[in-house]
């Protein structure tokens, strides 16, 4: 066996074998108790369209009811999404919603609009792996009106 043959071999097996320990380290995935009356339901009316579109496209990142895929077990790749929840979190979270204050919950539904509008949410790094998550300009108009009629619904200007 050639010299750069064994390399290649030893390297190969070295790659594999970083791969498995990196299985053992691990961030936590986590889905906090929700509690129904800190809920957006709790605060907001949601139709059926907007809620259906919130579920496939918003929630798995911006709840406390996220569905971990198959490759969110799988290291590196489990860093990557558990971040991406995580941060998806803490810029705003339905289960949540309760916590906010009136104007903190007027500037949520505005910018629920202002990024599907842009294009901006759902991530592409999401869509990619979830289809069924980008939106067309129908769920886009459903999301921006409910958001404008939300936010005159609680009075906000």
């Amino acid at each position: 066996m050639s010299t750069r043959l064994k390399f290649l071999k030893w390297f190969g097996i070295a790659i594999v074998a970083l791969l498995v320990v990196l299985q053992f380290i691990r961030p936590a995935k986590t889905n906090p108790a929700t509690i129904e009356a800190q809920t957006l339901a709790a605060h907001v009316q949601v139709s059926a369209p907007v809620d259906a579109i919130l579920n496939r496209a918003c929630r798995d990142c911006h709840s406390n009811d996220t569905r971990w895929p198959w490759y969110s077990h799988v290291a590196p790749v489990s860093w990557y999404v558990i971040d991406h929840v995580n941060h998806g979190r803490s810029h705003l979270n339905f289960s949540e919603w309760g916590s906010f204050s009136k104007s903190d919950a007027e500037v949520m539904l505005k910018s629920i609009c202002k990024e599907v509008k842009s294009g901006a949410m759902p991530l592409t790094s999401y869509t990619r792996m979830h289809r069924n998550a980008k939106l067309s300009p129908e769920d886009v108009q459903i999301l921006c009106d409910w958001t404008t009629a939300e936010t005159e619904r609680l009075g906000m200007p």
